[in-house]
């Protein structure tokens, strides 16, 4: 059984997915949650942010440990200097995240993570969501082309969060909206639905993934390889710094 520390950003690229991966891992292994702010934000807003007391259940090195509850020095991030945990994943890592870990900055509980799991020699594993082209969903919309401007707009009163407003073309706030998904079948125009994005990658996303590469950090190209890759010999320590 390992013990690994997953830290989550704020992308939704791979976030479903790797939600989805980290239930396969929990199921043999103690998984203790690291969550950035907007990594929180995201999670609400693909409703998910419940989901994670299903892998970290609330034992010891395996809570939920929020950012927006952790205070600006983080302190549950220095488990990793003491040892306690095997490997530290990121995923799904945004291109900004990845940024401030290939420059040094650890201002969030996730860069400041991964920035004590280098210098512990604890081996670290990063899911990029720039890595390469794909198309992903994106929370809830309402596409206002479709949307009829109904007098009485039946989505907007039974949207148990109040994440709907407008008196004419209505909108979601996504600070509010949780991804429940009531507000779908009651909308008689279709207007509401997850818009899919075309994410292209940027060349200095590239070159900051490499600067991590080399670094020793081990980089995974998709969220089906998590499973295999956190128990496997991937995460041996010595591989941490092999490339120096």
């Amino acid at each position: 059984m390992r013990r690994v520390a997953w830290g989550i950003t704020g992308g939704g690229q791979y976030l479903a997915e790797s939600v989805k991966a980290m239930r396969e891992v929990a199921a043999r292994n103690r998984v203790c949650t690291f969550v950035s702010r907007a990594g929180e934000e995201v999670l609400r807003m693909y409703g998910l942010l419940d989901v994670l007391q299903e892998i970290s259940r609330g034992g010891y090195l395996e809570e939920i440990f929020l950012e927006s509850e952790s205070g600006r020095s983080f302190p549950m991030t220095g488990r990793l200097m003491l040892g306690r945990f095997d490997m530290l994943l990121i995923a799904p890592a945004t291109s900004n995240t990845v940024a401030k870990i290939a420059c040094g900055i650890s201002d969030t509980i996730v860069t400041n993570a991964a920035a004590l799991a280098e210098k512990a020699e604890v081996p670290v594993l990063v899911l990029p969501t720039d890595l390469r082209e794909v198309v992903t969903r994106a929370p809830y919309a309402v596409n206002r082309e479709v949307c009829r401007g109904c007098e009485i707009c039946p989505p907007q009163t039974a949207c148990p969060q109040g994440a709907i407003s407008g008196d004419d073309i209505r909108s979601i706030d996504l600070m509010l909206c949780d991804g429940c998904g009531t507000c779908l079948p009651l909308c008689s125009s279709g207007a509401i639905d997850a818009v899919r994005m075309n994410v292209r990658r940027r060349c200095i996303d590239l070159r900051n993934i490499e600067i991590l590469r080399e670094r020793g950090y081990v980089i995974l190209e998709s969220p089906e390889e998590i499973p295999e890759a956190v128990e496997g010999e991937v995460f041996k320590r010595n591989n941490m710094h092999g490339s120096e």
